[in-house]
């Protein structure tokens, strides 16, 4: 096994930058946050030493990352996509025997001096950025044990919850930093507004809508694990979303509530989460979202960034 000093942690940059250097290490960045991640669940699930001892030295070498160097909303989403795989990775790895304390210690400094600046502060871009960075936040802090930053994170995820999923019952979204005070441009010009419809959903339901929701479940999946039940208060919005949107890519059709008619034919592995609370703790029943994870996430979902094979980890 090499010493921890051999691993080298690409300093990050704005990946939507020119430089074909930036993006480059970007994306090392990403498949060794992946890859830390993934070899921890492997831990976790088959008690391999190989993966265990490989996954200790991918944390231990991420303890020596010394930040984001874009100087925009970029490096607060990169700190969000990042942060959502290591501050889970470093939480499965907590107990593993060969951890040592000043090893752990390390990491949580590091958490704090390198992630946290760029998770406190919530982006003003779309809401699907707030949302991963929320999501890597309450994951770092159950590891951190950081109650402060935990409870911002719950806050911050109730908050941009009801301006990022829209309720009729509820009406229309709170005004929330960056919608440049004109919610129908923000919400990308609805036709007409839908339970379920998100904040992006007429932007790109075939991308951002879908990490939106993910990382909004992933987050309330986190809370709900440390006793924090946000799903109970948010279920009218989180099913309504899941429910909407996977009849959009089931038909193919939005159902006329967006200026698109046409929807994505891209599915992410987003959905098992939800609908592994809703429906196999709560009793609920998501018709839409059921055959949608049989027929098209389960055969062909795609996994990226902190939307990591769900399927595995949450399918009954």
């Amino acid at each position: 096994m090499r010493e921890v000093t051999e691993l080298a942690v690409p300093q990050l940059a704005a990946i939507s930058q020119i430089d074909p250097r930036v993006r480059a290490e970007a994306q090392a960045s990403k498949r060794l946050a992946i890859s830390t991640y993934a070899h921890a669940l492997v831990w976790r699930l088959t008690g391999s030493r190989r993966h265990g001892r490989e996954a200790l030295r991918l944390l231990d070498g991420w303890a020596g990352f010394s930040g984001f160097t874009g100087g925009t909303d970029q490096d607060k989403l990169q700190a969000g996509w990042l942060g959502s795989l290591l501050g889970e990775a470093a939480e499965i790895m907590r107990q593993h025997p060969r951890w040592k304390a000043h090893r752990k210690t390390a990491l949580q400094a590091m958490f704090r001096r390198s992630f946290y600046p760029h998770l406190m502060q919530a982006s003003a871009w779309n809401g699907n950025v707030d949302l991963t960075q929320v999501n890597a936040l309450l994951a770092i802090a159950v590891f951190n044990e950081d109650r402060v930053a935990f409870d911002m994170g719950v806050e911050r995820l109730e908050r941009r919850s009801a301006a990022y999923f829209y309720l009729q019952s509820v009406g229309m979204p709170p005004p929330i930093n960056g919608d440049g005070g004109n919610i129908s441009a923000f919400w990308s010009h609805p036709l007409r507004w839908a339970d379920g419809l998100t904040q992006e959903t007429c932007r790109d339901n075939g991308h951002h809508a879908q990490y939106g929701l993910a990382s909004a479940l992933h987050s309330a999946e986190i809370a709900w694990n440390q006793g924090v039940d946000v799903y109970a208060r948010q279920a009218g919005r989180y099913v309504a979303a899941m429910e909407l949107l996977s009849q959009q890519l089931l038909t193919g059709d939005m159902q006329g509530i967006c200026p698109n008619p046409a929807a994505t034919r891209n599915v992410f592995d987003t959905f098992e989460v939800g609908f592994h609370h809703f429906h196999h703790r709560m009793g609920m029943d998501l018709p839409h979202t059921q055959r949608l994870i049989i027929e098209r996430v389960r055969p062909h979902g795609l996994s990226d960034w902190n939307i990591f094979h769900e399927t595995l980890t949450h399918a009954e």
